[in-house]
């Protein structure tokens, strides 16, 4: 696990080109403070940096960036490809010598046998950039479901790329101007997709795809994997009847096998690796298998004083059932305070997602005893595990059985939402001024045109409507991706987050918060196996008779008793509509006043001011409103006023 950096600047640059490599490198030092290297091509421009966390290989001979025995091709990679000794051994077979037991020296040598179909043979998350001297292109690549980041940007005849976006603050070619479509999507989601980025010309490379940078310029994304593609295999896979003359015994013991593999696969290091415990089926799935494989494990949970928010009783329960050695920590107000101020640093670009605060306690916590952590994410995604798939496939199907509710929604178009405001409130003057009305009565119009439980999903997310925000109104950030025939609502809703949500929220959220204390996080459930072997499963084998996840609780339930997993799904939710109103409410007065806000000009001051004023005395606006709002000013302080 490292950070990566680099240009190819086809001007003539006016700048020292190490130094200013050096800087961009050495930007995120946190996430490889081991080791550091830089190679540069000065004839043609290029410039690769690396920082190193030594994971695999911890002599010198992995140090990066690499080249290849002809010194014609160089990398340098970020992540880890598990199965790399399996691919050695098949280059070896074909005359490959190797100087160290370093993957990344597999992927360079791989590359020159296969050529760009070389990362169909690699299990891992990754993102690397290769310079092939002799084609003179720059190669870059992602993993499949999006683990790892990799940021570029492009443009007057400069190309940078890096692991995070605060690494291009220090190329001196580099302009930072907002990105209007990043911004409503940030606002909308709370979080900003792979289709855009919050600066202008720059982009986040999307999962499962290569991009090829030309000395002309001329840039191509080639997708090499896809979880579309892959859900489409599914539908044809179901309508064969492959599954139908199976039984959920057999099925269970196939799923069992896939995810033994896969966390065996996350295990291998030549440092000590633990797994952040919830105490929920996925990470308590991954823990007993593990401990069933024979490794001794640290476990590590973030509990909460206030009782509802917490999950480290169960998270311990588990623990002493199966034997690991276990830490936790409780995050007070005080301990969440001293990090909120942190994370316009950790997390580059605006952020929303407030579950990064335990985050980044747990990786804290984990990095004291170990430096490779497991983490669970996306058995949600991949089982149905989100009670949100229930409530909206329900939602929908009321839709498409009820021709007046699409009705409704044309007439509430054609009623002006101020005017709607204004008649409600002559039908009830006793009722207080309802800030949120605007945005719930655009919510609900847009809800009831709704065509597929895919814009249903997304815009009941939704948290702000431009139009009812910003002073000058601003795009609409975020086009749905294409659907897939055939497929049915559950399996639907599982893509769309496997797509947008789990890449470009909780991925971004684990990757930061980890990597700022030099913890490797590793997400064993996302191998694109089990990805595979999920998304060909019917949905009645991932909810069945009410119960969520129910082919994964057949797995779970031989190794832990059931009486200790099934209970209310908490998720990893976070007590800051409490610590709001209490030590930190000073915080949101300071960041979201309206001084502050007219000054900015992007935001409608007095709305603005409403929605605190309405919070803050308990009138209906939630906290997660808020805390975009002030992790975007938060943002803004950092890296667009310093």
């Amino acid at each position: 696990m490292c950070r990566i950096a680099g240009f190819w600047d086809s001007t003539t640059p006016d700048y020292d080109i190490e130094s200013v490599l050096l800087s961009m490198r050495d930007s995120m030092i946190y996430g490889g403070p081991d080791d550091g290297g830089i190679y540069i091509d000065r004839t043609a421009g290029v410039g690769l940096g690396h920082r190193r966390l030594s994971i695999l290989d911890l002599s010198p001979l992995g140090h990066q960036p690499m080249c290849d025995d002809q010194q014609e091709v160089w990398i340098t990679f970020n992540g880890e490809v598990y199965n790399f000794q399996d691919v050695r051994a098949e280059l070896l077979a074909r005359g490959y010598r190797f100087r160290s037991n370093s993957d990344t020296e597999v992927i360079i040598k791989a590359y020159r046998e296969w050529g760009l179909d070389s990362v169909q043979k690699f299990r891992g998350m990754f993102a690397f950039v290769l310079w092939d001297s002799r084609t003179k292109e720059l190669i870059l690549c992602r993993d499949r479901v999006g683990v790892k980041p990799l940021y570029w940007y492009q443009r007057d005849g400069v190309f940078l790329f890096s692991s995070e976006l605060k690494a291009f603050s220090h190329h001196p070619r580099f302009e930072k101007h907002i990105d209007e479509r990043a911004l409503s999507t940030y606002l909308t989601l709370g979080y900003i997709t792979s289709e855009h980025c919050i600066f202008q010309h720059t982009h986040k490379l999307p999962p499962g795809c290569f991009l090829k940078v030309q000395a002309s310029g001329a840039t191509q994304v080639i997708p090499y994997w896809s979880a579309q593609e892959t859900f489409a295999r599914g539908v044809e896979l179901r309508r064969s009847g492959h599954w139908s003359s199976r039984t959920e015994e057999d099925i269970a013991e196939e799923l069992e096998q896939i995810l033994r593999e896969s966390f065996r696969y996350r295990m291998i290091a030549d440092v000590p690796v633990g797994v952040f415990l919830s105490g929920g089926i996925d990470s308590s799935t991954l823990a007993a298998l593990l401990v069933q494989e024979g490794f001794k494990l640290n476990t590590f949970t973030i509990g909460f004083n206030e009782e509802k928010f917490s999950e480290a009783k169960t998270a311990r329960k588990i623990a002493e059932y199966l034997g690991t050695s276990h830490t936790e920590l409780t995050c007070t107000q005080k301990e969440a305070f001293s990090i909120i101020g942190k994370l316009p640093e950790m997390y580059d670009e605006p952020f929303g997602d407030d579950s990064a605060i335990p985050t980044h306690l747990v990786s804290m916590l984990a990095r004291k005893a170990v430096t490779v952590s497991l983490s669970a994410d996306g058995g949600d995604e991949l089982f149905c595990g989100y009670e949100s798939y229930r409530t909206l496939e329900k939602r929908i199907h009321r839709f498409h059985h009820n021709s007046f509710l699409p009705a409704a929604g044309r007439i509430l178009d054609l009623i002006n939402p101020d005017l709607a405001y204004s008649m409600y409130r002559a039908a009830r003057p006793f009722i207080p001024e309802y800030t949120d009305f605007k945005h719930r009565y655009l919510g609900l119009r847009r809800r009831l045109q709704a065509k597929s439980v895919e814009e249903l999903s997304l815009l009941t997310r939704r948290y702000y409507f431009a139009e009812e925000l910003c002073q000058h109104g601003l795009p609409e950030g975020y086009p749905l991706n294409g659907t897939v025939p055939g497929l049915d609502d559950m399996n639907a809703l599982m893509l769309l987050d496997i797509d947008s949500y789990l890449p470009d929220d909780i991925l971004v959220k684990v990757d930061r918060a980890s990597m700022a204390v030099a913890l490797e996080s590793r997400e064993p459930f996302l191998d694109h196996k089990i990805i595979e072997f999920a998304a060909a499963l019917p949905s009645s084998l991932k909810f069945k008779n009410e119960v969520s996840k129910y082919i994964l609780r057949k797995v779970s339930y031989k190794y832990i008793p059931q009486s200790l997993l099934d209970r209310p799904k908490h998720g990893f939710g976070v007590p800051i509509e409490i610590w709001f109103k209490d030590e930190l409410r000073g915080m949101l007065q300071e960041y979201l006043s309206e001084d502050r806000i007219r000054k900015e000009g992007i935001f409608n001051a007095k709305v603005v001011t409403r929605l605190l004023n309405d919070y803050l005395n308990n009138q209906g606006v939630g906290i997660n409103r808020l805390w975009f709002l002030l992790m975007y000013e938060m943002w803004s302080e950092r890296w667009m006023h310093s």
